[in-house]
């Protein structure tokens, strides 16, 4: 067991990552990071020589649908990356250290799977209706295509629009829990909800650590997502789990 560390999206905030990184650095921490690395923020060069810097050991690093651009993804952000940096990636990609998912459990005993974007009961059922997070993880760890890449799938679904509400609303009871980055369901900036009521009943926000929960019956999703965007959040925390184990 260890003290794991999901991080949001960085989007090209070195200084953001870095210092929160600095907050809780020790051997015995092992980082997940949900993806999006790259893109708006001052620095994606930096960002992708400070990861490649850390031991693939302690840093599990997934792929979000900006850094997918690269590694078979189609090509939507207008500013490219340098040729080493979009190397990088693809060298990451297959050499299996940029991953789809991952799954751990807590000292309590609950299982997250962790992806990008989430994972929505079309895409679940895709899978065949997998019931533990590691053995879903692992099955997005094949790269199944087209699932991978579509409006639905893991590096693309909405958080407000289509992950939650797909099993909040009409889906069966998620059989795990979730953490994910890539969209929020609150503007943090201002401060307000950005979901329909039925989701912001079931959630809550701390708005210093940038991070949202919502109840899914017996099981969560956790948003952590800062929303860093140009020049980073003022103030934001990684989400830290004591004593957890990564299963996947």
């Amino acid at each position: 067991m260890a003290t794991i560390a999901i991080i949001g999206d960085v989007g090209g905030c070195l200084e953001q990552l870095d210092r929160a990184v600095a907050a809780f650095d020790d051997p015995d921490t092992v980082v997940i990071q949900v993806g999006d690395l790259i893109d708006r923020g001052p620095d994606s060069a930096g960002v992708l020589a400070y990861v490649a810097a850390r031991p693939p050991d302690r840093w599990i690093q997934l792929t979000g649908n900006h850094d997918a651009q690269y590694v078979g993804g189609e090509m939507f952000w207008p500013e490219r990356l340098a040729d080493t940096d979009a190397a990088r990636l693809r060298d990451w990609w297959l050499r299996d250290r940029l991953r789809v998912a991952a799954a751990v459990r807590t000292a309590d005993g609950e299982e997250l799977l962790l992806t990008h974007a989430g994972l929505t009961v079309r895409a679940w059922r895709e899978l065949d209706e997998p019931v533990t997070a590691g053995t879903t993880a692992a099955l997005l760890n094949t790269r199944p295509e087209p699932l991978l890449w579509a409006e639905d799938g893991p590096l693309w679904a909405e958080a407000a629009t289509r992950v939650y509400p797909s099993w909040l609303e009409s889906g069966p009871p998620m059989p795990f829990s979730q953490a994910h980055g890539h969209s929020t369901i609150v503007d943090y900036d201002l401060r307000i909800w950005r979901c329909r009521e039925r989701i912001q009943q079931r959630s809550t926000v701390d708005w210093d650590a940038r991070r949202t929960v919502t109840r899914a019956g017996a099981a969560r999703f956790v948003a952590v997502d800062p929303r860093h965007g140009k020049t980073g959040a003022p103030s934001w925390s990684p989400l830290l789990l004591r004593n957890a184990t990564v299963l996947e």
